[in-house]
């Protein structure tokens, strides 16, 4: 069955975490969805049995947004089943763990890698998916909307390691970028979570850093919650759908922490 709405989205790195999260919702609202993962086969293919039980078509594609090809692939399978694509979710990302001092910890490569798939993915989707988007605009005045998902790291320099917040803070400035760029026939707006409760960041962090972290959100942030895929997915489906007159525009979902820690004064 096609979705309710006829609309198309792309959703990178959807196998698991926000990704999975995004296209569930997007689903939900009667959108149909590319799954994408890189290796993650069995993660994907729960996405797609969940994306599908919401009564919408979907498809799933193994690419690396990394490769350009890759990237063209995604958009060429979405044409292919559905002639249309409405919407795309930069989501797929990496990192590499750096202890705080130890600059030693990452090398030229690890920055190359990292700015690969966390910056030049977003800039070749956004550059294969914008003719498909230009001709719909022109034609049947249908604007596309493209999400990136950044971190908090590209606002606040903190995170995971030197080359992952500067790829963040870099996808950042590519969003501003692009939405003068793709405009009027593109908006283009950026998430950028805060900690969130997840598998992945439980593997990037180790178990025990992981468990420091959220227990720091859980008492010290202003809300006083650890996030979730969940609502962090919430902001991105607000820009992709919503957010008809906005672009170029970040939104930050870390229950405050960019505000600082605040004394505990009840919950």
């Amino acid at each position: 069955m096609a979705g309710q709405n006829g609309k198309v989205a792309i959703v990178t790195g959807s196998a698991t975490g926000l990704g999975a999260a995004a296209a569930v919702q997007l689903a939900d609202l009667g959108w149909n969805i590319v799954v994408n993962y890189t290796r993650s086969k069995k993660e994907a293919d729960e996405t797609m049995a969940a994306v599908v039980a919401k009564g919408v078509e979907a498809i799933l594609v193994q690419a690396d947004v990394g490769e350009d090809a890759d990237c063209r692939k995604l958009i060429d399978q979405a044409m292919a089943k559905w002639g249309r694509i409405d919407g795309v979710v930069n989501n797929a990302g990496t990192t590499k763990a750096q202890q705080q001092g130890d600059l030693d910890g990452v090398q030229a490569a690890d920055f190359e890698r990292i700015n690969r798939v966390n910056v030049v993915g977003p800039y070749q989707m956004s550059r294969a998916v914008f003719p498909v988007m230009k001709k719909q605009w022109e034609e049947k005045g249908d604007r596309g909307s493209i999400v990136n998902i950044s971190s908090i790291a590209g606002v606040m320099g903190v995170g995971s390691s030197i080359p992952y917040m500067c790829s963040k803070g870099a996808l950042n400035t590519l969003t501003l970028a692009l939405a003068k760029w793709l405009a009027p026939a593109v908006r283009v707006n950026t998430v950028c979570p805060g900690f969130i409760q997840s598998r992945w960041l439980q593997g990037t962090m180790g178990a025990e850093g992981y468990a420091l972290a959220k227990a720091h959100q859980e008492t010290s942030m202003p809300l006083r919650q650890a996030g979730t895929t969940d609502q962090m997915a919430e902001a991105a489906v607000f820009f992709l759908t919503s957010a008809s007159n906005v672009t170029g525009e970040f939104m930050i979902v870390d229950a405050g922490m960019h505000l600082g820690a605040v004394p505990l004064r009840g919950r």
